[in-house]
């Protein structure tokens, strides 16, 4: 796989530079140099896990949005068989930036609806980006009903802003929770996307900080270097955390997770004002 680095990991994209180097080397003169490689892979771990040990909050959203991770579809592949793509939102036309569809999760019948974007420049138009239109959450709004009716339950990948409603909320390590971006608050508050990583500090949207809010059941682990590094890793590691929350759910009263719910979704942002003496 041919990795694209972000800017923070530069020293890494240098070491595994010099490794290919060396591979080519060692092939094309028909030598052997695993000694030499062995020591620059040893060191590109033990650099990756010192950087990733110690990641900023900008840095995380950066990872966030890196253009090599699995979407959608990619999940699918790894998590789910026996999937049938559902199309059209049977008012106006069938949105491509939302992928819905009947699933099995482990031989467990699902519903599995999420955003997909595009990985080169004709699938992203094709995609809008990975930004759906209105017809996209109609469609989206369509198979849920459907799974209502069917008594299936519903899993959402999501990849956007401002979206999620459901019984649980699961999200990978690199990913962010936000109902916009650092730049977008940056450019609101301070008029300029400079302060974006100021922004990022101070929005409190990674992983770790929404399940210290009390907003998260659990934190999905990647792989080192990033869900982006191992596709298949990241959604094992995903596939067990649906599997177990699914087992939880299946087993409780309908009415009663339908409260739950209401009060879970109430109680975001609520907060108590003392009364000064």
């Amino acid at each position: 796989m041919d990795l694209k680095f972000l800017d923070f990991e530069q020293p890494i994209a240098e070491l595994e530079a010099k490794i290919k180097e060396l591979r080519h080397v060692e092939v094309d003169n028909k030598i052997n140099i695993s000694d030499a490689l062995k020591q620059l892979e040893d060191r590109s771990q033990a650099l990756t896990e010192s950087i990733f040990s110690n990641l900023s909050d900008w840095q995380i959203s950066q990872l966030s949005r890196h253009p090599g991770r699995p979407y959608t579809l990619d999940y699918v592949e790894h998590i789910f068989t026996d999937f049938h793509e559902l199309h059209g939102d049977r008012a106006y036309a069938d949105d491509p930036a939302i992928v819905c569809g009947l699933a099995r999760l482990d031989g467990q019948p699902v519903m599995v609806i999420g955003h997909q974007k595009g990985r080169d420049t004709k699938e992203k138009i094709y995609r809008n980006f990975g930004m759906p239109r209105p017809e996209g959450y109609r469609k989206a709004l369509r198979v849920m009903k459907m799974a209502e009716r069917f008594k299936i339950p519903v899993i959402c990948l999501i990849d956007t802003l401002a979206i999620g409603v459901g019984d649980r909320l699961i999200m990978l390590e690199y990913s962010t929770y936000s109902v916009i971006s650092p730049e977008g608050c940056a450019s609101i508050l301070w008029k300029s996307a400079d302060k974006s990583q100021l922004a990022a500090e101070a929005m409190g949207i990674t992983s770790d900080r929404i399940r210290e809010q009390g907003f998260l059941d659990e934190v999905v682990r990647e792989p080192l270097g990033g869900g982006h590094r191992n596709f298949r890793s990241t959604a094992l590691n995903l596939k067990e955390a649906l599997n177990r929350h699914l087992e939880e759910l299946m087993h409780q009263d309908m009415d009663d997770l339908l409260e739950k719910r209401y009060q879970r979704i109430m109680s975001f942002g609520v907060y108590t004002e003392e009364a000064g003496k």
